[in-house]
């Protein structure tokens, strides 16, 4: 097993949305129903503070099933952001999916798209965005396809199995970013 020593030094954070940042009431776009993850909020700002990036790896097929459009995300992305300001969080990159094999929004309808998880597309994009190797960051995920699409992009992934985020954060990274402990 590698340890935190041997790995370089961990300079961003993968973090999937719904499950790990805010309550998944299922397909949430409205910013009046954005009810964060006990921690969440302190978490980002413990990553921001410690200099680290954190980028959002989200699958959205709410927008391909025709629930919500991409500017009722976005305004759901800055609610979040405005709300992680007030203590010195931030998100430095929102990545989403839309895509899905039944969407209803034809240019959506795709089954297997490279970006949706379990596939790596995302944080594949994220690493060329940022110039990060995949041993310089992690991801933390609420599901499996969150961890596999980690590991298929040859990033360390971690199941968050809800409770505290922030917690969490330090048990995982910790060791490897001191000012998390």
């Amino acid at each position: 097993m590698i340890s935190a020593l041997d790995l370089p030094p961990l300079k961003a954070v993968f973090l999937d949305r719904d499950g790990v940042l805010n309550i998944d009431h299922g397909y949430v776009s409205d910013p009046a129903k954005l009810d964060w993850i006990d921690g969440a909020r302190e978490a980002v700002a413990a990553m921001t503070r410690a200099g680290l990036k954190v980028l959002v790896v989200t699958n959205q097929s709410g927008i391909g099933r025709g629930y919500f459009d991409e500017p009722a995300m976005n305004r759901f992305h800055a609610a979040m952001q405005a709300q992680l300001d007030a203590l010195g969080g931030r998100i430095d990159a929102f990545y989403h999916s839309p895509f899905h094999e039944t969407a209803i929004i034809e240019a959506y309808r795709v089954a297997d798209h490279p970006d949706r998880k379990p596939n790596p597309g995302m944080i594949l994009r994220g690493l060329a965005d940022w110039n990060l190797t995949p041993l310089e960051t992690v991801i933390i995920g609420d599901r499996d396809i969150d961890v596999e699409a980690g590991a298929r992009a040859g990033v360390p992934g971690y199941l968050f199995p809800g409770g505290d985020l922030r917690a969490f954060v330090s048990h995982v990274l910790g060791e490897r970013v001191a000012a998390l402990r």
